[in-house]
């Protein structure tokens, strides 16, 4: 759980280093410190660096990118949702940013894609359509540009999972009645190809595992999920918010005991 003491450093970090970029330090010099608070898993620490260097240079793809990724990593662990929405839309902020000021880079796209996705899930059917194009299309993007994008592959996945999850009612009523024609090539075939090849291209993520893993609960092949699952327990921590990932699997493989 964020503490409130965390909470505040999201802004109190960034207002203590910001004015050091004027002592000499570059907009990227900054990103590196950021990427090395990062590499430590310290996204609030590194988000202060990112916003720095965006202070600095406004336009620099590298830093709002970057700093979309790290408000992203702490938002998932926020549990006031009011404020966990905050920090989503702040994502998806600099994000946009990002994919203007660099449209050809599929990261950029894969953090606007993702931003967008976490706010998508926490709101209802009806807003969540108005998500659900944009999501597919920036992932889409993102593997056009390079189709071994693990990230922009597991959007994919969850966009189709997360579809084929609705209850044959929404899904009506969302392609039907609310727009969202898009919603008709969803299907789990793909969810579970798309977050196959996501796993295969970068098995380190525990993310990938454990999303894959679900998916194979929805189809209910206990068998394959259960060895997602054990992988995630079992894998090494890599990103910030891998421990709430183990967490979540273990809870899951006890379900299946």
């Amino acid at each position: 759980m964020i503490s409130q003491r965390t909470k505040g450093l999201l802004f109190m970090v960034s207002a203590i280093l910001a004015p050091r970029a004027s002592f000499g330090q570059s907009a990227t010099e900054l990103v590196a410190l950021g990427n090395q608070e990062h590499a430590a898993m310290r996204p609030v620490q590194a988000l202060a660096h990112y916003e720095a260097a965006i202070a600095l240079d406004s336009a620099l793809a590298e830093a709002l990118g970057n700093a979309s990724r790290a408000v992203v990593d702490v938002a998932e662990q926020e549990k006031d949702a009011t404020r966990r929405k905050e920090l989503f839309r702040r994502g998806e902020h600099y994000a946009r940013r990002a994919v203007a000021a660099n449209p050809k880079s599929p990261e950029y796209q894969f953090d606007l894609a993702r931003a967008l996705g976490r706010t998508a899930l926490s709101v209802g059917v009806r807003d969540r359509i108005k998500y659900a194009t944009e999501i597919r299309g920036l992932a889409l993007s993102a593997l056009a540009l390079d189709p071994d994008h693990p990230g922009a592959l597991h959007v994919m996945g969850v966009w189709n999972a997360e579809v084929m999850r609705l209850n044959g009612m929404e899904r009506f009523f969302a392609k039907n009645l609310l727009g969202g024609k898009v919603f008709s090539q969803a299907n789990w075939k793909d969810a579970v190809s798309y977050m196959e090849r996501a796993v295969a291209v970068d098995p380190v993520r525990l993310t990938h595992k454990l999303d894959l893993a679900k998916v194979y609960l929805d189809r209910d092949e206990k068998g394959k999920a259960r060895e997602q699952l054990e992988a995630v327990v079992n894998g090494a921590v890599t990103d910030y918010n891998d421990p709430v990932y183990k967490t979540e699997a273990a809870a899951l493989l006890q379900k299946l005991k």
